[in-house]
């Protein structure tokens, strides 16, 4: 009894110690992963996010052109691609072609009537105030004939009904001179500038869509991706390439709570990668205001199940050389704390 007692407590006092060692040990592991480095160097992970753009043209049509290839470097400006431009042409010249119209009306409006138009308005009067009187002195003829009996109730209507009609031609022919002594109203002319304005408008909206038949590059990059090719019909904002940017190039990182005092936006840190030597260096560009969990593509594991923050680091355009790809695991040492020295848009 006293020989199996005393293995029982040997046993027990084996098991504490070494639980007291697994302890022991997670914890040195544990501090070695949040430090990094004997001198206390914070060291974070993480993966490189390089930004891609999907390149479509905004304009509807069949495509005529693919200049490049998967894999092929493009410099910002170069086209890429070209939809068949006829229709958009042709858009185009009827656009202008109502422009001309609509200047051709305002003209007309703001210089009023020909002078022949204003003599032929001041004969026509004259002509009216002739036939005015002649019915004048018709209708006295026939006023008195009917008071003397010589002249029947019809023949002196008649003539009365003539001269009010003359007088009405005078009236409407004096109108008319005066119209075109003075032109066309104001609101007539705004109205045609009104006009000139919209088909100007038309024209330059048809002139965009000429344009946008060719689609160029917004920013260095490298194709991962060509989409369509010569001969198929697209719809507005339908991809047509991928494009992978040059620069910037950012890296995805994530910290924890305990840590935020040691890093601030402008931070230097250089960054590392397993496929060369090369050290990149970058700057905090980001620190995310919300915590979330961390997500499993961080090495690290210890702080898998724990509250992080996300980081975004910007490299240097002067380190950027193409080595740093999509999604690339990278190690990032903290230097120091320092200025600002990317641009806050660029962060």
């Amino acid at each position: 009894m006293k020989i199996n007692g005393l293995s029982n407590k040997v046993k027990r006092t084996l098991a504490v110690a070494a639980i007291v060692a697994i302890v022991s040990g997670s914890g040195f592991f544990f501090w070695m992963q949040r430090a990094g480095t004997d001198d206390g160097q914070l060291r974070l992970y993480g993966n490189v996010d390089i930004r891609e753009v999907q390149l479509a043209f905004r304009q509807p049509g069949r495509v005529t052109k693919m200049v490049f290839d998967e894999g092929d470097a493009v410099r910002a400006g170069e086209r890429m691609a070209v939809l068949d431009a006829q229709p958009y042409r042709e858009a185009l010249a009827a656009a202008q072609a109502q422009v001309q119209v609509a200047q051709a009306e305002l003209a007309k409006l703001r210089h009023g009537l020909r002078p022949q138009e204003i003599t032929q308005a001041r004969e026509t009067l004259k002509q009216a105030q002739a036939l005015a009187t002649e019915a004048k002195r018709n209708f006295q003829r026939q006023s008195r004939l009917s008071e003397s009996g010589f002249s029947s109730k019809r023949t002196f209507d008649a003539a009365r009904t003539a001269r009010d009609q003359a007088v009405a031609g005078v009236e409407a022919a004096k109108a008319a001179l005066s119209q075109a002594s003075e032109g066309f109203r104001k609101e007539d002319i705004v109205a045609a500038e009104a006009r000139v304005a919209a088909a100007q408008a038309a024209a330059t909206r048809a002139t965009t869509a000429l344009a946008d038949t060719e689609l160029m590059a917004p920013n260095n990059g490298t194709v991962i991706a060509r989409v369509r090719e010569p001969g198929s019909m697209v719809a507005s904002h339908s991809t047509v390439y991928s494009l992978s940017l040059d620069k910037p190039v950012y890296v995805r990182a994530y910290t924890g709570e305990s840590d935020l005092g040691r890093i601030a936006p402008g931070t230097v840190v250089r960054v590392k990668s397993d496929s060369s030597e090369k050290v990149y260096r970058g700057q905090i560009g980001f620190i995310s205001p919300r915590a979330e969990f961390t997500p499993k593509t961080v090495e690290t594991t210890d702080l898998r199940t724990d509250l992080v923050y996300r980081l975004r680091i910007v490299i240097d355009e002067a380190d950027s050389d193409g080595a740093l790809r999509q999604g690339m695991p990278v190690t990032i040492e903290v230097e120091a704390k320092a200025g600002t020295g990317i641009p806050a848009e660029e962060r």
